[in-house]
């Protein structure tokens, strides 16, 4: 590998010779040997860094047009624009596991947009310090870059994948909505229920879910940049953070704002807590519904039998023909990983010292994979479940017709406790409610024929 010699203010470092980063970047990659090309920043930072420097340079351009100049903000902003679109991934090598500030990945930011920047001008035009940096600081750009990597990952990535089950779910209801079956309560036979409104039942959680994801978002519009260093705003000049705000907004089509107390804004991550509980929220939904559908469609003859779910692969080496719930195991998967997260997350934002969180690259780690996966979960689960299910009504109308519970309807006409002899007796003696209480001389049949109608008690 050919290699160059870079510099920094410690003193010269050899970079390999294709890759725009510089000595900065360089030394975090020889310091921080740890989950080396597994655990490295998110791509979702990187992206949102391209869009706050560019933004910054914008700002910058505005402002003070004798330090940032028209040709470098051009080139900045094409730079930029080529780390938004991805094309510059493979310059950002930094894995989490470094400063906790993101100071690295800043300066990985800074170095990488600075060089190609240059490339691009034909000279050496831009500093990554001086220019790339302009008017900010490692401390207010990383919760920047969080702040908006959270939001496109919420907006763009998990809604939409909640709000794509919910419309399977709306048709699964439309097509059940005169099937009707036994309900359950600590896993017990429970009063009739008809398909459908079981189905409403995860269809409104999943949108109470996605509304509290919407109520989540509004913190989260609240950027750091303009607060540098402590929160004071040092070297950033007056209508910076408004104008740098302004300009990721456009960019974004989200109504970012300048977080009016930067002090507030380098400490705490409330924010993400916040927002990541909603997360979470909707990841204990999935576990519900994957564990209802798994429970569901059991069997295929042992079992509670009263849906079809896709048969997609093999379930067993050994038992020929088994096929297994494979896409409600990995909700529950990606559930249990999502519920570790927000204790991670929780426990990182609690440690804002004075005045500087230095947990942000772990915070944004979890937080952005507990989005990713379980966005990809719900589509993976809708795609390859969801869509696919079906009602078995004839199982259902059988267990329904077992049920000992249907005895309820009773109580009006017999009261509880001879209701609860009846039930007793059906199941001691193996026969019918209908053959119990005539036995015991509650009602006659035919009075029994007018009363007991299982279908109404929805």
């Amino acid at each position: 590998m050919e290699y160059r010699v870079e510099h920094d203010s410690m003193g010269e470092v050899k970079v390999p010779a294709d890759r725009y980063w510089g000595a900065q970047t360089q030394r975090s990659r020889d310091n921080f040997p740890i989950g080396v090309g597994i655990e490295t920043m998110p791509g979702e930072i990187i992206h949102a860094f391209g869009i706050l420097k560019k933004a910054a340079a914008l700002a910058n351009y505005s402002i003070r047009p004798d330090k940032m100049g028209e040709k470098k903000r051009d080139v900045i902003c094409q730079a930029c624009d080529e780390v938004i679109s991805g094309q510059l991934q493979a310059h950002f090598p930094l894995v989490v596991w470094q400063t906790g500030s993101g100071t690295q990945s800043n300066m990985n930011a800074n170095e990488v947009i600075a060089a190609r920047a240059n490339e691009l001008a034909g000279k050496k035009l831009c500093h990554p310090n001086d220019d790339i940096n302009m008017s900010q600081s490692s401390n207010d750009t990383f919760p920047t870059a969080l702040h908006i990597s959270a939001v496109l990952a919420l907006t763009d990535r998990l809604l939409p994948a909640i709000e794509g089950l919910v419309r399977t779910f709306e048709k699964l209801e439309a097509e059940n909505r005169d099937a009707v079956k036994s309900g359950r309560t600590h896993l017990q036979d429970a009063v009739p229920i008809s398909f459908a409104q079981e189905v409403s039942g995860w269809r409104a959680s999943l949108e109470r879910g996605a509304e509290m994801i919407r109520m989540a978002l509004k913190p989260l519009y609240g950027l750091a940049l303009g607060g540098t260093a402590v929160g004071t705003g040092l070297n950033a000049p007056k209508g910076f953070a408004e104008k740098a705000a302004e300009e990721i907004a456009r960019m974004t089509g989200q109504p970012f704002v300048t977080e009016p107390n930067k002090f507030h804004a380098l400490t705490s991550r409330d924010e993400l807590v916040f927002a990541h509980g909603a997360v979470k929220a909707v990841a204990c939904d999935m576990m519900k519904i994957a564990n209802d559908v798994r429970w569901l469609a059991s069997g295929p003859r042992c079992g509670l039998g009263e849906i079809q779910i896709p048969e997609n692969e093999p379930g067993s080496s050994i038992m020929p023909g088994k096929v297994n719930p494979t896409q409600c195991e990995q909700v529950t998967m990606v559930a249990v990983q999502v519920v570790g997260n927000d204790a991670a997350i929780g426990f990182a934002a609690s440690q804002g010292n004075f005045e500087l969180n230095v947990f942000m690259p772990v915070l944004a780690y979890n937080f952005l994979q507990s989005v990713r996966l379980l966005s990809e979960s719900i589509v993976s689960f809708n795609q390859n479940c969801a869509a696919g299910i079906c009602a078995n009504r004839e199982k259902m109308r059988e267990n329904l017709d077992r049920s000992l519970m249907l005895v309820t309807a009773l109580n009006p006409y017999i009261g509880y406790e001879n209701a609860a002899r009846t039930a007793k007796k059906a199941f001691q003696e193996n026969i019918s409610l209908k053959e119990a209480c005539v036995a015991l001389g509650y009602l006659t049949e035919a009075r029994f024929d007018e009363v007991f109608h299982p279908e109404q008690m929805i």
